[in-house]
């Protein structure tokens, strides 16, 4: 199966949420590689890479979030894969 890349953002309630933990978790579960961040304006910024299905498992999931987030919007964009090993969690 084919490898992917997504990065995108996330934006709602989803900071003060542990967004960031509950996203590390999912992607550690799925095998994937990557990092999720708070950025400045309370969006999230995730970048997510790794088997197809995977990615778009968790890019499905970052709809929800965990249950104290609420997710307005989610906007991820495919880029060139950028070989990252393993996931954290950024500043």
């Amino acid at each position: 199966m084919a490898r992917i890349c997504l990065h995108g953002y996330v934006s709602g309630r989803v900071q003060g949420v542990s967004y960031r933990q509950h996203t590390e978790e999912q992607a550690e579960r799925l095998e994937l590689d990557g990092w999720v961040r708070n950025l400045a304006d309370g969006r999230v910024e995730v970048l997510l890479e790794g088997e197809e299905a995977a990615v778009r498992e968790l890019a499905a999931w970052l709809e929800k979030g965990p249950k104290q987030a609420k997710v307005d919007a989610v906007e991820l964009q495919e880029q060139a894969l950028q070989g990252i090993a393993g996931f954290i969690v950024r500043g």
